[in-house]
């Protein structure tokens, strides 16, 4: 049997007012002059500025400059402000994308060189060699787990391919997830970023892969998000539901060292290709790609029914996705929603070359993804 590694190094503080202890923890640090990096759209709201009115002590200054898929040119820019600032350290504020930018932005203001230089599949790609800035951070949306996560994804500029930067360096020193961050998100957000919580769970359990820990974490993730994701989008204010979702959304980042597939990179393409969403993304091509994985882990099935509570078990599955993705709003195909049969080849084309579908339960091939693609249109 082959030697395995685990771990779980991040400390995490979690329940409502967690974001109050963020100015008492960088003082005991020593740290007085932080940056925050969040997206523009969540500058412009009251929940910034109230996060804010609680980092008394602290000289702080703020990046905004993140919107859309996170690209390259957004994290140098951000790098510049940390050195414009004298930062010593980085606050994330946001969603995955403004985590994600925030998880490097250290690296660029104390590196050379581009960002995508330090993404892993670089042909000449650069180590982090040295001590990168403290970093925290505060998870905005339930969804993609990025604040617990060792990767930042940074598309480039030109080619809007993504790129991932990989690096336990990157992990924040300590994450405050607060439900009540997550408040004012409204119901499309809330149903999109859970369904990327719910995705997570499901992809990382299903792969073949050995984690024997990531998959109980998985089932119990997927188990919390099945109970109140419902919740969530209809009752915005319900903040255990709130909170439910916004552990189910860290455990399934969590979960994901295992590994992913197919439904990421379909994703991920339908990002690269379409500015889809995310959550969306994975939304629209659960039910399809997980019908066709169904065959080869039936018994894996019967599990995540068992613990997602769908009466029928395993054969029911799949149809209970189709219900609860018509429940939270997320409805129609791909082409209701901007894809076009035409855009299927480079679909194709990014998702074959994406990692992800490597640890898919199914062996997938340039023809299946273009047949999974042309099913969800």
């Amino acid at each position: 049997m082959t030697l395995s590694s685990f771990s779980f190094p991040t400390a995490i503080q979690f329940g409502p007012g967690a974001r109050k202890e963020v100015a008492k923890h960088l003082l005991a640090h020593g740290l007085k002059r932080p940056l925050i990096v969040t997206d523009k759209a969540l500058a412009a709201l009251p929940v910034l500025a109230e996060f804010q009115s609680h980092l008394g002590g602290l000289d702080v200054a703020v990046f905004s400059g993140v919107f859309g898929n996170p690209t390259a040119s957004q994290v140098m820019a951000g790098a510049e402000a940390y050195k414009a600032h004298r930062a010593d350290s980085v606050i994330g504020f946001g969603g995955g994308a403004a985590l994600d930018v925030a998880k490097v932005v250290g690296i660029a203001a104390t590196h050379p060189g581009d960002i995508i230089e330090y993404a892993w599949d670089h042909p000449q790609v650069r180590a982090i060699e040295k001590d990168l800035p403290y970093f925290v951070a505060l998870p905005t949306t339930a969804g993609t787990g990025s604040e617990v996560g060792r990767s930042s994804v940074v598309s480039e500029d030109d080619t809007h391919l993504k790129r991932v930067v990989f690096s336990a360096k990157i992990l924040a020193k300590k994450v405050f997830a607060d439900p009540e961050l997550t408040l004012a998100l409204p119901p499309h957000v809330t149903a999109a970023t859970g369904m990327d919580a719910l995705t997570h769970n499901i992809e990382s359990y299903l792969s073949p892969a050995y984690h024997p820990l990531c998959d109980g974490i998985a089932l119990e993730g997927a188990r919390i998000a099945a109970r109140s994701l419902r919740t969530a989008v209809k009752e915005p204010g319900n903040l255990a539901a709130r909170s439910d979702m916004m552990m189910s959304s860290m455990m399934g980042a969590i979960a994901f060292q295992k590994d992913l597939g197919a439904v990421h990179s379909a994703a991920h393409a339908l990002g690269a290709v379409c500015d889809l969403h995310h959550g969306l993304a994975n939304a629209l091509m659960i039910d399809t790609v997980l019908a066709w994985n169904q065959e080869t882990v039936p018994e894996k099935f019967e599990e995540l029914a068992h613990a997602c509570k769908v009466p029928g078990g395993g054969a029911a599955f799949v149809p209970w996705l189709k219900q609860l993705k018509q429940d939270i709003g997320i409805t129609g195909s791909l082409s209701s929603h901007g894809v076009k049969q035409d855009q299927i080849p480079r679909l194709v084309d990014i998702a074959v070359k994406d990692i992800c579908h490597q640890t898919n339960p199914r062996p997938v091939t340039a023809a299946d993804f273009e047949r999974l693609f042309a099913a969800a249109m």
